[in-house]
């Protein structure tokens, strides 16, 4: 079998069903005019949502006064309004003669239950005071850091006086200072801030991490500041470890 057989076998394609949400224009009188201007206002209201928003045009629940009209003129003031009609639904022949000849999708009437759209949820957050921000102060330890201790140091830096003994776990949401030798784990930046640093009196640490990128121990011991006092800081994507 040669390589066209086997792209001529290969799916080019796959059918799957979907849950997007889409919304229905359900129309209740068929004056282009009203609808005009009743659109208008609600695209002032949420301008945001009038933004190529996919659109099935529901005729079925016209009177029967109102079910004549020019499909393609409303089809255009539906996309004046930044809607962008992907199907009809309609039961009449006439409406679906006149979506058949502008090759528009019909479908048939619905029966699921549908709520309104509300249009306030969806309109632009008026500008409001950036809410304060919460003081932590740093938090220090002045006693060695032992085996399978953890310390946290939540919303701040994380200093620490003593030892940090190997399996012992150093993480704060700012930086991490440690005045004695690193010889556990020190993970700073823990929520994203890329511009923590650690610092340390003498790095012999299991491994360090600013904002998820890390170096571990056989990494660490390859580094010509092994064991000395360092700073260890992101730059791009890389951990770049320097003299004190």
């Amino acid at each position: 079998m040669n390589q066209a057989d086997l792209l001529d076998q290969t799916p080019a394609f796959q059918l799957k069903g979907s849950m997007l949400a889409i919304t229905v224009l359900e129309l209740a009188r068929s004056d282009l005019e009203h609808l005009d201007r009743q659109l208008a206002a609600k695209v002032e209201q949420a301008p945001d949502f009038f933004n190529n928003t996919p659109l099935i045009l529901a005729l079925d629940k016209l009177p029967e006064g109102e079910r004549q009209f020019d499909l393609a003129a409303l089809i255009a003031l539906c996309r004046k309004h930044g809607l962008r009609t992907l199907a009809l639904r309609a039961a009449l022949a006439e409406h679906i003669q006149a979506a058949e000849a502008l090759d528009m999708p019909v479908l048939p009437p619905s029966g699921a239950r549908e709520r309104p759209v509300d249009l306030a949820s969806k309109a632009p957050a008026k500008e409001s005071k950036p809410a304060e921000p919460v003081y932590r102060p740093t938090r220090i330890v002045r006693t060695p850091v032992r085996s399978g201790q953890q310390i946290y140091a939540q919303g701040g830096d994380l200093i620490v006086m003593a030892a940090v003994s190997p399996g012992a776990e150093l993480l704060a949401d700012g930086n991490i200072h440690v005045y004695a030798p690193l010889r556990g784990r020190a993970l700073a930046g823990v929520k994203g801030d890329t511009h923590a640093r650690i610092f340390c009196q003498q790095l012999a640490a299991e491994l360090v991490s600013i904002a998820g990128h890390y170096k571990v121990a056989e990494d660490l011991r390859r580094e010509p500041l092994w064991t000395e006092a360092v700073q260890v800081e992101l730059a791009g994507d890389m951990l770049n470890i320097t003299r004190l």
